[in-house]
């Protein structure tokens, strides 16, 4: 029985994910870089991560094929960033704070973290490649992550726990 691709994707949508940029020199100048929700860590000896790109991506070849990439965890306050990157404007790193890291990957200033990673691996995965990295360089940052859950932008609310039951209410000794 086939699933429904409009049901998985709101399904998968449910999954509360960070919102990071993946970006990489591009070989005419200059830098490319798209907004991800597909990231996560894969090993820590040696240390690994990985991201998916839609195989439609403007910058898909780029991304793919380039040797280093940069990854960039979007802070909450960075909406406008991760919408500019979704984008298909054309110089989405105009009027940004960037530095070039290891290898000339663009690291974005105000992010969370930014990984310096080398490429070691692609492989299909449907419509979209996993790009495979090892992490040759990290910076960590303050503040709190930009979230994506159903379909929406989101951040992390400060809840109170619940509190804690005396044995006389749950009568669990």
């Amino acid at each position: 029985m086939a699933v429904d691709s409009r049901a998985f994707r709101d399904t998968l949508s449910r999954f509360a994910s960070g919102v990071s940029v993946v970006a990489a020199p591009s070989p005419q100048g200059g830098a490319v870089g798209v907004t991800i929700t597909s990231f996560a860590s894969l090993s820590l000896d040696p240390p690994l991560v990985l991201f998916c790109i839609d195989r439609g991506s403007a910058n898909f070849a780029v991304l793919v094929g380039a040797p280093a990439f940069s990854v960039n965890v979007l802070a909450a306050d960075q909406e406008a960033l991760s919408t500019r990157f979704a984008s298909q404007c054309e110089n989405k790193f105009a009027g940004l704070a960037v530095t070039a890291g290891l290898a000339g990957v663009p690291l974005i200033a105000g992010c969370i973290a930014n990984l310096e990673c080398s490429r070691i691996a692609a492989y299909p995965g449907g419509d979209h490649e996993i790009v495979v990295g090892r992490v040759d360089g990290v910076r960590r940052g303050d503040g709190e992550p930009l979230l994506r859950y159903c379909g929406s932008y989101r951040r992390i609310a400060a809840i109170a726990p619940p509190p804690l039951a005396t044995v006389a209410e749950t009568g669990v000794k």
